[in-house]
């Protein structure tokens, strides 16, 4: 999560249903430090590994178990980064790869909000959302694989719209898709009533 949304409330639900987060810490966030470890290598890029506890008083009603503490300084940008989690089985360095790999799910939704034609999700529960996307990425990546074997110049989202009007048309898919290219072709022509002759 980034540092911008911090809920204490909803972390703490996180946390209570046996679930593990990854945040950056804010700067005025007041606490007090209940262990600190000094096993640090700083070879890494790790800085501090500490145990805390949240001392402010709004913060410390929201949130009032224990929570990890690391400080990494990444040496490309020249900052220090402090992330906290819930998270006590995984190492110091795994916490920071957890935060900055965050990246890689965020550039994954974009893709399958620009690229699958979910509209409407089918039912709400955990099996009914992976089942639906898991439905929308194989139905892609099948049009993706006929796109390749065809060596079609048409985008995939203009595949999925052709094969999505001729559901039911017995036509090959092979003509199908070339007899689209010819009829855009068509489209293309001068128009006879514009003044560009």
């Amino acid at each position: 999560m980034d540092k911008a949304y911090i809920d204490l409330l909803a972390l703490y639900n996180i946390h209570k249903v046996g679930a593990f987060f990854v945040i950056r810490a804010k700067v005025s966030m007041a606490y007090d430090v209940v262990e600190r470890n000094f096993n640090v290598d700083q070879s890494i890029g790790l800085r501090t590994y500490r145990t805390i506890q949240l001392t402010g008083y709004k913060s410390s009603k929201l949130y009032p178990d224990i929570l990890r503490m690391v400080e990494y300084c990444d040496d490309k940008k020249e900052i220090l980064l402090v992330f906290i989690t819930n998270n006590f089985e995984v190492s110091a360095l795994e916490v920071a790869s957890l935060y900055r790999n965050r990246w890689q799910i965020e550039v994954f939704f974009k893709w399958m909000k620009q690229n699958l034609t979910i509209k409407k999700i089918w039912g709400h529960s955990e099996n009914a959302v992976n089942i639906h996307i898991w439905v929308a990425i194989c139905t892609y990546l099948i049009v993706a694989e006929v796109k390749h074997a065809l060596k079609s110049d048409l985008p995939i989202y203009e595949i999925m719209q052709i094969l999505s009007i001729s559901a039911f048309d017995k036509t090959p898919l092979a003509e199908l898709l070339t007899q689209t290219q010819v009829n855009q072709n068509i489209k293309e022509q001068l128009n006879l009533f514009s003044n560009n002759f």
